[in-house]
C-alpha cells in the first residue's frame, strides 16, 4: 500500500490553515496544485474528508476521524527528519584518497598528523592499493586522488608527476657492500638477490631498465610485497633492489644509491580531469607530495 504523503500535508495544511488559498501559500503552492492533491488523497480512500462552500470548509466524519492521526504522523516524520538532519551534520567528513602501500608505509604517518592539525575534524580513509586499482577508485569517484605512479590507463585521467624516487640497494649493516657511499649493479653480481614481483611494478621497472643484463644476476627469491622483501634481507636471505623511500625505517637495514644503470620511477598525482579539488583533498595532496619531495631531496644529499 502506497502512503499518500503529499496528499495528507495538504489536508492537514488546509485544515490548520483554514483554506485551501492560505494552504497553498503557506506550502509554496498554487491553489490548484493543492486542490489536486487533497483530491487524489481522497480518491485514494475512497472517501470526502472536507465538505467546501464559497466561505467555509468543513470536516466529514472521515475527515474528523483522520486528522489527528495525520497530524501525528506529520509531527513523527518531521521528528525523524530533523533527527537526520542532526545525525549528517554531526557525522564526521570523510577525506578519501588512494596510495601505493610502497608509499604509504613510511609516508602516511607524518602526512597525516600535519593533515589533522589543519582538519581536526575530518575523518580519513586511505585505500592501499596497486597502481590500477587506484585508478579505478579516482575514476569511480571513491576516491578524491591516488598518490601513485605515472602510467598509462585505460580511464584517461590527469597524471600529475611531482618526483622521481631513485631505486636503491638495501642491505644488513653490516654486509660488506654496506661500506661503499654507492655502488655499480655489477657489484652485485655474485649476491643472492630478492625480486619484487611483477604486479607490483618494480620488478618491470627494474627489467626494463638492466635488460638483457637482467640475467646475468642471482634472483633467488621473488616476494609479492616489499617488506616481505626486507624481512628477507634482515634475515640474512640475501639483498633486494627497492624504490629509496621504501627503506627509509627499515631496522638493521641501509640503503645505497645504484650506478650504472640509474634506475628511477616517476611518482604522480592521479585525479581526474576537469574536478577541482575540495579544499581538504588539495591540503592532503600538498602535504604529502611537499614531504615526499623533501624525504627524497635528504636520500639524494646522502647519496652524493
Amino acid at each position: 500500500m502506497q502512503i499518500d504523503f503529499l496528499g495528507m500535508q495538504a489536508f492537514l495544511s488546509i485544515v490548520e490553515q483554514g483554506g485551501f488559498l492560505p494552504a497553498a501559500a503557506h506550502l509554496n503552492l498554487s491553489q490548484t496544485a493543492i486542490s489536486h492533491r487533497l483530491r487524489k488523497l481522497e480518491d485514494s480512500l475512497g472517501m470526502k474528508l472536507l465538505t467546501r462552500t464559497t466561505r467555509t470548509i468543513t470536516l466529514t466524519d472521515a475527515g474528523r476521524a483522520l486528522l489527528p492521526r495525520v497530524r501525528k504522523a506529520m509531527q513523527e516524520l518531521e521528528l525523524s527528519y530533523d533527527t537526520v538532519r542532526q545525525h549528517a551534520q554531526a557525522a564526521p567528513r570523510w577525506l578519501v584518497f588512494g596510495c601505493l602501500p610502497t608509499l604509504a608505509a613510511t609516508q602516511l604517518s607524518p602526512a597525516l598528523r600535519h593533515f589533522a592539525a589543519q582538519y581536526p575534524d575530518m575523518a580519513v580513509r586511505v585505500l592501499d592499493d596497486s597502481i590500477g586499482e587506484i585508478a579505478e577508485h579516482v575514476n569511480n569517484g571513491t576516491a578524491a586522488f591516488g598518490v601513485s605512479l605515472a602510467s598509462s590507463n585505460r580511464f584517461g585521467l590527469d597524471m600529475q608527476v611531482f618526483a622521481e624516487e631513485p631505486f636503491v640497494l638495501v642491505c644488513p649493516a653490516r654486509h660488506r657492500l654496506a661500506r661503499h657511499k654507492r655502488l655499480e649493479w655489477e657489484q652485485l653480481r655474485n649476491e643472492a638477490l630478492i625480486r619484487i614481483s611483477l604486479p607490483a611494478g618494480n620488478a618491470a621497472t627494474i627489467d626494463d631498465a638492466l635488460g638483457e643484463r637482467r640475467l646475468q644476476f642471482r634472483w633467488t627469491y621473488e616476494a609479492q610485497r616489499t617488506s616481505i622483501a626486507l624481512d628477507l634481507v634482515a634475515n640474512g636471505l640475501g639483498l633486494t633492489v627497492v624504490p629509496a623511500l621504501c627503506a627509509l625505517h627499515a631496522h638493521g637495514l641501509v640503503m645505497r644509491p645504484l650506478r650504472g644503470p640509474r634506475v628511477t620511477r616517476h611518482l604522480a598525482i592521479v585525479s581526474r580531469r576537469d574536478t577541482a579539488p575540495a579544499p581538504a583533498a588539495q591540503a592532503m595532496r600538498d602535504i604529502l607530495t611537499d614531504q615526499i619531495r623533501q624525504q627524497l631531496a635528504v636520500i639524494d644529499e646522502q647519496g652524493e
